[in-house]
């Protein structure tokens, strides 16, 4: 459980403990870019096509309840009990060729990405993205928000032994950095994404861009925060300055 104050809300304490930093993952859906109001409209319309829910669009709480955050399995027998599984991943795949479309005119990154990407490159530390989404999605939103360079590996739960919410893309990623979990963190949005983190081990800063903000810390997250540019984010990356900097001193 994530380390609060007295009243409830988590400490940016809790991040200075992987001091000394080796890694910072990112989620990539709705952490590095508000994409799921694109992914509502792909699924919006698709399903409409096919008179889903007797014709009335899905709205914000379908979505996030049912559809956001989850992997293909679990969305696809959410909005389809009663279809084959096969077919249900179908529509899956048919809705993010949409969503892909989509994202090449209308993907925009989370306010402040440019800040925190430097200052993750200026400390040299390591970094991957860790998503449920398609290899071919991640790519592409990496490459659109001109971050190809930035990652050194893209994990793709669909290609784990399970996806998130288990622990195992977090897993893969610190295995192919070669980091531990004690001295990583990491960047979600979903409930699904972080227990995955916390169940690796690692604390987790939340983004409430889209889901409510006590799922995110009935989840375990560490940290929440509005974007990039929140002050108690800045507060909790100039404590891991503060941390390591007493390190190298101690250690000169």
């Amino acid at each position: 459980m994530a380390a609060t104050t007295p009243n409830g809300n988590p400490t940016a304490s809790s991040l200075a403990t992987t001091v000394p930093v080796q890694a910072v993952l990112f989620d990539i859906d709705g952490t590095l870019c508000d994409s799921d109001p694109l992914h509502h409209v792909a699924f919006q319309e698709m399903l409409l096509e096919i008179g889903y829910n007797n014709g009335v669009p899905i709205d914000d709480e379908f979505f996030i309840k049912n559809i956001a955050g989850r992997s293909d399995v679990e969305a696809a027998q959410n909005l389809f009990p009663d279809w084959e599984l096969e077919k249900g991943l179908k529509f899956l795949e048919d809705k993010e060729a949409k969503y892909r479309s989509l994202a090449k005119e209308r993907l925009e990154p989370v306010k402040g990405l440019g800040k925190v990407v430097q200052w993750v490159k200026d400390h040299g530390y390591k970094r991957a993205a860790v998503t449920n989404a398609p290899r071919i999605n991640a790519e592409l939103m990496i490459s659109l928000l001109g971050l190809s360079d930035f990652f050194q590996a893209v994990i793709v739960g669909g290609e784990c032994e399970q996806p998130k919410p288990a622990p195992y893309p977090y897993l893969k990623a610190i295995k192919e950095l070669q980091v531990s979990a004690e001295h990583t963190f990491v960047f979600e949005d979903s409930p699904s994404g972080i227990r995955a983190g916390v169940a690796a081990g690692m604390p987790v800063v939340a983004m409430a861009t889209r889901n409510p903000e006590n799922s995110l810390l009935e989840a375990g997250a560490s940290l929440l925060i509005k974007d990039y540019e929140d002050p108690k984010l800045w507060a909790a990356l100039e404590e891991i300055d503060r941390e390591e900097a007493k390190l190298k001193k101690a250690d000169a």
